[in-house]
């Protein structure tokens, strides 16, 4: 098969990624075998390719925005073994060939931690992630768990799929965890694939939503979507913020974004990597505002997103590229010279 292959990191502008021809995987017991249509570009893709996130496998093939078809369909049973602990769940049963499917970005964990044990697998101590330590879905075909992948309507188009299964998601867990309500006044930062798809949801639930970014395009696609607001990182919105989202992995964002926040205001960064935080002044923490991270995100986030993405229904705004365009389409995400959401296309 065809596959787009990292084996060593390095700046997406030296076009890391080769496309090679490689053996289709085999799926083990508790695994499936998917045939890609399609697989999302994102931020988290660069800081694995560039280095920024330890690679604990390489080569590897990058990608977790996957939506495709189940092709074969592995034993049911004893899952491949992380550390001797981990079991399979009917996973394997309630899926057949032909079935389409989406692949996020947690892999597998392993069901035993104390973090698995207190439903926050977001956060086990043992997890694996797609595209980091197993194969992606820059590639024709891809292996993974059948507890971990999430059932996708024939009728839904690919590329419109592939966004919602990391932006979609982890936004809508970033989203969740600021705490807002009808009315409050919600802060982006950051203008791509995850912050298009949270202004949608966050309008859905009444709020109001202020976009900070510095491209024009992006500003005019956040207005389209329904944005009160529109500006650039150090401008002042007209209303204090009650909440914000950090998109950017940009540290100097966060006191900015901490300036223009009202007291009791929550700022979620919703970034898996970040540049260094400069020093901050106490009183732009003082009145109780906090500031938190998002670790992944479960399989429950996956599931009440994609129910209310469908509710909705989310709008995602996609540009596609080829398998082969796969650097470039990269090197363009890293520059923000995509409006919307980029997707490599495998089957059209």
């Amino acid at each position: 098969m065809k596959a787009m292959v990292l084996h060593q990191p390095g700046p997406v502008e030296q076009r890391p990624l080769a496309l090679e021809d490689v053996a289709e995987p085999s799926p083990g017991q508790g695994d499936i075998r998917i045939e890609v249509e399609a697989c999302g570009l994102c931020h988290t893709d660069l800081h694995t390719i560039e280095g920024e996130l330890k690679l604990p496998k390489l080569p590897i093939i990058p990608g977790h925005q996957v939506i495709g078809r189940i092709r074969q369909v592995g034993r049911v049973g004893q899952v491949r073994q992380v550390g001797q602990v981990g079991q399979s769940g009917p996973g394997v049963e309630r899926f057949r060939v032909g079935d389409r499917v989406g692949v996020p970005w947690l892999h597998w964990t392993c069901g035993q931690c104390r973090f698995c044990a207190s439903k926050r697998e977001n956060l086990c101590e043992n997890a694996h992630f797609t595209g980091l330590h197993a194969d992606g879905g820059y590639a024709q075909f891809m292996a993974a768990h059948a507890d971990f992948v999430c059932p996708i309507p024939d009728g839904l188009d690919a590329a419109q799929a592939a966004p919602l299964l990391c932006g979609g998601i982890v936004g809508f867990r970033s989203l969740r965890l600021t705490g807002v309500g009808r009315g409050a006044r919600l802060g982006l930062y950051g203008f791509g694939n995850t912050a298009h798809i949270v202004l949608q949801v966050a309008r859905h639930w009444g709020c109001e939503v202020y976009v900070f970014t510095r491209r024009e395009e992006h500003r005019r696609l956040a207005a389209e979507l329904g944005a009160v607001w529109t500006g650039r990182a150090e401008d002042t919105p007209p209303a204090k913020l009650d909440a914000a989202i950090l998109f950017a992995p940009i540290g100097t964002l966060v006191p900015e974004a901490l300036r223009v926040m009202d007291k009791g205001a929550t700022l979620v960064l919703s970034g898996i990597y970040m540049t260094p935080t400069p020093p901050l002044d106490y009183s732009l923490l003082y009145h109780e505002r906090i500031v938190r991270s998002v670790a992944n995100a479960t399989r429950q986030d996956a599931r009440d997103f994609l129910a209310l993405a469908a509710e909705i229904p989310v709008r995602t705004e996609v540009r596609t590229f080829s398998l082969e365009q796969t650097n470039e389409a990269l090197l363009m995400l890293k520059r923000s010279e995509i409006s919307g959401c980029g997707v490599v296309m495998l089957k059209t």
